[in-house]
């Protein structure tokens, strides 16, 4: 039997594990729902549901991993009792990552392209207009071609990647771009607070501002807050899981997990720190939702003093915050079918390359050939996304936390043991009650309010219609 492959150093898994969890949402979701949300209170509420919320089910799922060895399927086979059947939560969490690849390699295709238009000058060709600038975007998502070509390469590039051994493939590129990341941020960071006006844009950002919360409603703030602190780490599909199995029994999973939610903070309020004093600076609304990052940012850097160096820098940061999460999912997938059927690391690359390149067309076709295939006026993009953020997600949540902490999975004794295994913080015993009784309670909010958030418009239109 082989080896378990495992991190080189815990800076290694810390970076991989964090990489995993840093993505697109990390830059434009985080700042904007800050920004509407009252600036500091909302991010002092998202700090609480991070502590509360994050870090125990992020420890519950790197605990499965590491006690057991093994990726989604294998984890559960090897710690649930005989005749249980948990592990087929496993598959579900397998297919979870095939779907949430299936759109997020065409966005990170995105990244890539606005990269690339940045570097060979795109931008320094047309008018410095918003609707010449919106007209990038629209022109690339209409051109299926363009739009196959960039997500191909990263559907490539992460597979090759994930071919080599672990300390050789993920671990080492993974850290070259997390610490390229960090750099990136802090560099842009500073040119937006030295600019012209930036400090509005601070304010704006970080004070507590409780006329906008009392507008918003406080329930609202600290349900986008909760969301907010859950959906970061895209637990619940096994996504860190497999980097437990790869752990070190050396430094205890609570310690661990308190590292990746502080740099996954850091890179949310530091990529807020990049974008509302550059907007503010330059008159732009930075309200705008995911239109933020193709549409407003692109506007404030072409009017920028060397705009098209930062907006080359803020690209590439923002490609390497993608592709560390798609390499991060494609580590699993390959683990997963290696575990399972028994496939060569090559075989598997190929496969799942193969696979990923046809499983990414229909959301790249949902913009321009499938346009007019929509469910509730979401385009392919939107509703494979519901089905991994506000259905998989929650709910596998909810199966690690029960698997946990229950006498009829896992066990709170096993978990709390393996958990505290190793120096470093550990996770209070008289926790207990919390884990059995609250915590689940506050999953169920999140799925129930993703739920009717999405299924109310749709059945407003249900009942319209027979009206």
């Amino acid at each position: 039997m082989s080896t378990r492959e495992s991190f080189k150093s815990n800076l290694g898994f810390i970076l991989v594990s964090a990489g995993c969890a840093i993505g697109i949402g990390n830059v434009w979701k985080f700042p904007y729902v800050a920004g509407q949300n009252g600036g500091g209170i909302f991010v002092l509420f998202y700090l609480l549901f991070l502590l509360i919320m994050g870090v125990p089910v992020l420890t519950m799922e790197l605990a499965v991993g590491r006690a057991s060895r093994q990726g989604a399927v294998g984890a559960y086979k090897a710690l649930q009792k005989p005749g249980q059947k948990w592990h087929i939560h496993g598959w579900l969490s397998i297919v979870g990552n095939y779907l949430l690849m299936m759109y997020y390699t065409s966005v990170s295709g995105w990244m890539l392209a606005y990269c690339y238009k940045f570097i060979t000058g795109t931008f320094d060709k047309i008018e410095p207009t918003k609707t010449a600038i919106d007209g990038v975007f629209a022109s690339m998502t209409a051109n299926p071609v363009e739009m196959t070509i960039f997500m191909a390469i990263i559907v490539i590039a992460g597979f090759l990647v994930c071919s080599f051994s672990l300390q050789g493939g993920l671990e080492r590129i993974s850290k070259f771009m997390m610490i390229g990341l960090l750099g990136l941020i802090i560099v842009l960071a500073i040119n937006s607070v030295t600019l012209d006006g930036a400090i509005d844009g601070v304010k704006f950002y970080l004070l507590p501002d409780f006329k906008r919360a009392a507008d918003r409603g406080l329930g609202n703030v600290i349900t986008a807050a909760m969301n907010q602190s859950f959906f970061t780490l895209s637990l619940g599909i096994a996504s860190m899981e497999i980097f437990g199995s790869y752990m070190s029994k050396n430094s205890t999973i609570t310690g661990e997990s308190v590292r990746i939610c502080a740099l996954d903070t850091f890179v949310a309020i530091m990529s807020g720190m990049i974008i509302f004093p550059a907007c503010f600076a330059f008159g732009v609304n930075p309200d705008a939702g995911p239109a933020l990052i193709f549409q407003t940012l692109p506007n404030v850097f072409v009017n920028m003093p060397l705009g098209r160096l930062w907006g080359s820098l803020f690209f590439v940061f923002m490609t390497f915050a993608s592709f560390s999460t798609v390499i991060a999912v494609f580590q699993n997938l390959m683990a997963a079918c290696q575990e399972n059927f028994g496939w060569s690391k090559i075989k598997t690359s190929v496969i799942n390359c193969i696979f990923m390149l046809v499983a990414s067309l229909p959301c790249i076709f949902g913009f321009n050939l499938l346009s007019g295939v929509t469910l509730g006026g979401m385009n392919i993009l939107d509703m494979e996304d519901f089905v991994v953020s506000n259905l998989l997600l929650p709910i596998g949540s909810m199966t690690y936390l029960l698997f946990c902490v229950t006498r009829f999975g896992w066990g709170f004794d096993n978990y709390i043991d393996e958990c505290n295994t190793g120096k470093g913080m550990k996770m209070p015993r008289w926790l207990k009650p919390y884990f059995q009784f609250v915590l689940p309670v506050l999953i169920l909010v999140i799925f129930v309010t993703g739920l009717s958030g999405v299924l109310s418009p749709l059945f407003e239109k249900i009942v319209a219609l027979f009206k």
